[in-house]
């Protein structure tokens, strides 16, 4: 045997127990033998002497003893069958001396006996059983020749059946190690795709795409945790696809009469699902469906133009903010130079746009270096007061054009500053869009009874927000006025989102209406939580 097969071989310790099993029924064949009519056996001339039955109720009794031990000792595994094999060649060898010898045909026991030792033996030890079989023949070939006057030619049939016994040995031997071979590369790659299937279930559960498998009776055999959030599947054993997800399973009879492989399907709680289906080759002809959120999709995509956008604004401060200052430089010092009404309209046109590009940069620059939100319960009602009352005057506006409505007890949980920054951007531009007239702007606070929600309402008499442009009203860089940036209300939704509140567009009231939705109660839990800590 090979030294790669001597260090993983294992004893079989079953298939030694089967040949146990064999050499046991042999005992009792040769038992019945002694028992059977005369007439029956008289070629083996095995007749019931007390030599006989010691003989071969011995070999019953030893045979016994290996079965039970290969059952309640598994250790030494050499050692049992060199002694198992040591028994059945003495044995055997004794029974065909009585018989006469080889031409009894009782050698063939040996070969079986040979045989299977070398299946389930190690190495070189199955030339050493065969070896004690030739001798143990040849030996009682050669007495029987010599004092019970066998025939002398039988030595000749002595010698060819001690070849079959090496030969027996050597290709079973050939034969076990092939069966081992086949065992253990079974075993390897049982592991390994026992692993592989581990580690797949792990990546499929771990996936942030929805994932099914669906037969063509549209019953639904696998999916991932994603797939049962993203559906509301309910936890069955079977589950049919038009029941739990009827548009899912629509879109997959379309793709099904020819439709394309992506279609937009709606999801639990108004989730809207891109799906996306592939035919398996398995027998059973089944269909992956992937689900991916199509929010998930925007906000990756919402992402991946931030990171461009902050690589953008690493060059902006160098590139255009230094140049820019040496233009409104530049403007002053010919400022000073009176010239004439024609050169100081071309000056205020100069410094107007001037103006108008500083304002883009530190639009732009604020967007790339938002600082990090540290909420703070917020009392509205000062709140509001204090920030009306600075924004009146920033813009030199009547008292009344703001009309300001807060309950004594409202608070929110909100970083200041950027509660500040979010009010200043919707009231600027309420106040661009309205008639700046008596109650022209409304702020509103609202707070729910139950939940912790506080909104505030921002809306304006203006004409409001067409709905051609609701849906790209917070994206960056969309504007409708000459002097925007279209990065004001982008901003402000980033500001709340990092404090963990919304901002909306609601319905003309009758003019525009934003509407900022946070809770009261997150500052109290984490209050309590570092309270908790400090204990």
């Amino acid at each position: 045997m090979s030294d790669w097969l001597s260090s993983t071989w294992e004893p079989n310790w079953r298939s030694f127990q089967y040949f146990n099993l064999y050499r046991l029924v042999l005992a009792g064949l040769f038992l019945l033998a002694m028992l059977f009519p005369n007439e029956l056996t008289a070629r083996l001339n095995l007749l019931p002497t007390p030599s006989m039955l010691a003989l071969t109720g011995g070999y019953m009794v030893a045979v016994i003893a290996g079965l039970l031990l290969s059952i309640h000792w598994p250790a030494r595994f050499n050692f049992q069958l060199s002694l198992q094999m040591l028994v059945d060649v003495s044995v055997v060898s004794l029974i065909m001396l009585v018989a006469g010898g080889v031409s009894s045909g009782l050698g063939v026991l040996l070969l079986v006996s040979l045989a299977a030792a070398s299946l389930v033996g190690r190495g070189h030890l199955v030339l050493l059983y065969a070896a004690m079989a030739t001798l143990a023949v040849l030996c009682i070939q050669i007495y029987g020749i010599l004092v019970l006057r066998f025939d002398e030619a039988s030595v000749v049939q002595a010698g060819f059946i001690s070849a079959g016994f090496f030969a027996t040995a050597i290709l079973a031997r050939l034969l076990g190690q092939r069966v081992m071979i086949n065992e253990d590369l079974a075993r390897r790659r049982g592991i390994a795709l026992d692993n592989q299937i581990r580690i797949s279930q792990r990546i499929v559960e771990r996936m942030q795409d929805g994932i099914l498998i669906v037969s063509d009776e549209g019953a639904v055999g696998r999916y991932n945790p994603v797939a049962a959030s993203m559906l509301g599947l309910p936890d069955e054993e079977r589950l049919m696809l038009a029941t739990v997800a009827p548009t899912l399973a629509e879109a997959l009879a379309d793709w099904g009469n020819g439709a394309d492989d992506t279609l937009l399907v709606a999801g639990a709680a108004g989730r809207e699902l891109q799906a996306r289906f592939e035919r398996t080759s398995s027998s059973d002809h089944e269909v992956l469906i992937f689900l991916e959120d199509v929010s998930r999709i925007k906000e990756r995509a919402q992402q991946m133009k931030l990171a461009s956008l902050g690589r953008l604004t690493a060059s902006i401060a160098h590139e255009i903010r230094n140049p820019l200052s040496a233009i409104s430089h530049a403007g002053e010092l010919l400022r000073e130079e009176r010239r004439g009404e024609m050169q100081d309209r071309l000056l205020r046109i100069l410094n107007d746009n001037v103006i108008r590009l500083d304002r883009i940069v530190q639009d732009v620059l604020q967007l790339g270096r938002q600082s990090r939100a540290e909420p703070e319960p917020l009392v509205l009602d000062e709140f509001c007061s204090s920030f009306v009352e600075h924004f009146l005057a920033a813009e030199s506006l009547p008292s009344d054009s703001v009309q300001l409505s807060v309950p004594a007890s409202a608070h929110i949980c909100f970083d200041r500053s950027h509660l500040h920054q979010i009010l200043w951007n919707l009231l600027s531009n309420a106040l661009r869009h309205s008639t700046r007239g008596r109650a022209a702007i409304r702020l509103e606070v609202c707070v729910e009874a139950t939940g912790g929600q506080v909104e505030l309402h921002v809306i304006d008499d203006g004409p409001g927000v067409p709905d051609v442009v609701r849906e790209q009203i917070f994206e960056p860089f969309f504007t409708t006025h000459h002097q925007g940036t279209g990065l004001g209300l982008f901003i402000a939704r980033e500001l709340c989102a990092a404090n963990g509140a919304t901002l909306s567009i609601g319905a003309n009231a009758p003019g525009g209406h934003f509407i900022i939705a946070g809770r009261n109660d997150k500052c109290l839990v984490a209050e309590a939580s570092d309270g908790r800590a400090a204990n």
